[in-house]
């Protein structure tokens, strides 16, 4: 007897055909809505198609109207323990932004400010070390204490933390599989940057607003905060750090663009992006690393999904990962240039790059259906030759040998 599938048994192909024959469509009716062509949705529903490209996930499930994460089947069951102890951890993150309203009162009494501030840090330490399971343990008790700081004496500081510490709420649950918890982060960072009235601020929680935006396949809805929050902060660009913010949106401008097919947009958001680049040099501020090796990891990750794989490769070709040696966003630089790579069918380089980024970030990638289903699609190429590493990686990733 055959073994029956459950959801979490399935690959993103087969969840896509499952959703598409609940609504009753047909391949051709169902690819024609999402934009794509029929055969490429066939090829992608049987397996033959990597379904790991951002921008069509996104298309397809509009048209069938679901989220990206039921195709996608987040969050990723995972045997890592660290995988499963920060999944654990959103439920406390969840209740503690939702009882923390800054317009409703405290329900704690918060440590010193000092300690706070020092918290705070440590969050972001660890964030960017794409150690979510770490920043977790911290995150719930943290955004609470913030909270009632808020309503005190030392009211603009707590502010300050709560901005960037809920920004750091939402790259936690976005990256590790729940994005609707990422938005409920991105916003609470907001609604202290209004508090304070603060137009940097205020920029850098529209720059968390589009990221959780986008986890929820919500492009055109981030293009429009994206280029919104730009042209706010655009009038304060004397005012310290908000040069770097404002290049920050200036990329998630360019990538929302790519995002919903205006690539000639895009390219300008790019070209304006690296002339601002090119006068800050590579930054830290608020630990988003804005500058010119950023702004070439930005350029290969549209390439990837909304532009040619093929130029994606040249772009990698000419980075220098090391310039950045910042786990958050090695990452991704990885895990890019591995799924351009396996889009021009270098397999052997694209595996070398997908084990990269997951000894960069294995909590990450381990979370990852894009990783998991890139390595998925170099698993049924090259299954009589697959080598030993392939095979353990897949493993990790819960991908089915």
């Amino acid at each position: 007897m055959s073994k029956r599938l459950t959801p979490v048994d399935l690959s993103i192909g087969e969840r896509i055909r499952a959703r598409r024959q609940l609504r009753g469509w047909s391949v051709r009716l169902a690819a024609d809505r999402a934009g794509i062509s029929h055969s490429t949705l066939s090829r992608i529903e049987r397996g033959l198609a990597s379904a790991d490209n951002r921008f069509v996930l996104a298309d397809i499930a509009a048209e069938l109207e679901c989220s990206v994460t039921e195709l996608t089947g987040q969050p990723v069951t995972s045997a890592d323990p660290s995988v499963v102890a920060a999944q654990v951890s959103v439920h406390a993150i969840r209740n503690a932004l939702i009882e923390s309203d800054f317009s409703e009162p405290p329900t704690c009494a918060p440590r010193a400010l000092l300690e706070l501030e020092r918290e705070a840090e440590l969050v972001q330490a660890l964030q960017t070390r794409c150690d979510y399971a770490g920043a977790g343990r911290y995150l719930p008790r943290l955004i609470r204490e913030l909270h009632a700081a808020a309503a005190g004496p030392d009211r603009e500081t707590a502010l300050r933390l709560a901005v960037l510490t809920g920004f750091v709420a939402t790259h936690v649950a976005r990256y590790i599989g729940y994005p609707a918890e990422a938005w409920l982060g991105a916003e609470w960072s907001r609604q202290a940057a209004e508090a304070l009235e603060d137009p940097v601020l205020l920029g850098f929680a529209g720059w968390g607003r589009v990221s959780a935006a986008t986890a929820c396949g919500a492009y055109e809805r981030g293009h429009k905060l994206a280029t919104r929050a730009a042209d706010e902060l655009q009038r304060s660009l004397g005012a310290p750090q908000a040069t770097e913010v404002f290049g920050l949106l200036l990329l998630r401008s360019a990538h929302t663009a790519y995002a919903t097919k205006r690539l000639a947009d895009g390219a300008e958001y790019f070209t304006e992006a690296e002339r601002l680049a090119a006068r800050t040099g590579e930054t830290t501020t608020f630990e988003q690393y804005f500058g010119p090796t950023n702004v070439a990891f930005w350029r290969l990750s549209s390439e990837v999904d909304g532009g040619d794989p093929g130029k994606a490769v040249q772009i990698a070709s000419g980075i220098n990962p090391a310039a950045l040696p910042v786990p958050v966003r090695q990452v991704f630089f990885h895990l890019d240039t591995g799924r351009a790579l396996a889009h021009t069918r270098r397999d052997r380089e694209a595996v070398r790059h997908l084990l990269t980024a997951e000894r960069v970030a294995p909590q990450l990638v381990r979370s990852n259906p894009l990783a998991a289903e890139t390595a998925r699609g170099l698993l049924e190429r090259s299954r009589r030759q697959a080598g030993s590493e392939l095979r353990g990686l897949c493993e990790r990733l819960s991908v089915a040998g």
